[in-house]
């Protein structure tokens, strides 16, 4: 999974593979394996190069798309930056025609489906809900359009880069 981050203001490019206790992460070109060990709610114990690590993983009171992560007894702000926002508004909707696929971001737990298929969406309709890392994230639709597949269900397990869902055309 590759997506950009800003962590305290910068903006980092991250590669994720991988699944399980162990994943590869590339930050701005730098490759590190982790291994990673949930220890209790929203903290967890990461191990690279025999060094071990506590994370603590909160929401940011600021807004719902970043999260604060303390890290070696320093506090930083995460945001992910989801690569369809950076898209305009006009051109999200004005230049994409056929089916649009809905991927997770990161691996987790299916919680909810919240729409059947066939149904019409608007632009940021929620689709699906998945937990990661024991935050809940709504994935929402990039378009209008139609809900031609949902591919999963409650309880199911994903990893990053799997496609949820499948938004149509309308009409």
């Amino acid at each position: 999974m590759k997506l950009k981050a800003e962590v305290n203001a910068q903006v980092a490019e991250v590669t994720i593979t991988g699944s399980g206790e162990t994943i590869q992460a590339e930050i701005d070109g730098r490759s590190y394996e982790v291994k990673v060990h949930e220890s209790n709610n929203n903290s967890y114990l990461l191990i690279h190069d025999s060094t071990v690590y506590d994370c603590r993983v909160e929401n940011a009171p600021q807004t719902r798309e970043s999260f604060n992560v303390s890290l070696r007894n320093r506090r930083h702000t995460v945001a992910i930056v989801d690569p369809r926002r950076l898209r305009t508004d006009e051109n999200s909707d004005r230049h994409h025609h056929g089916p649009t696929e809905l991927a997770a971001q990161m691996p987790g737990k299916v919680v909810r489906v919240l729409v059947e298929v066939g149904a019409k969406v608007e632009k940021g309709s929620g689709i699906i809900v998945v937990e990661a890392m024991k935050m809940q994230n709504e994935m929402k639709s990039p378009r209008a359009g139609v809900v031609a597949s949902i591919n999963v269900t409650p309880g199911d397990t994903v990893n990053a880069g799997e496609v949820l869902a499948t938004i149509g055309d309308e009409g």
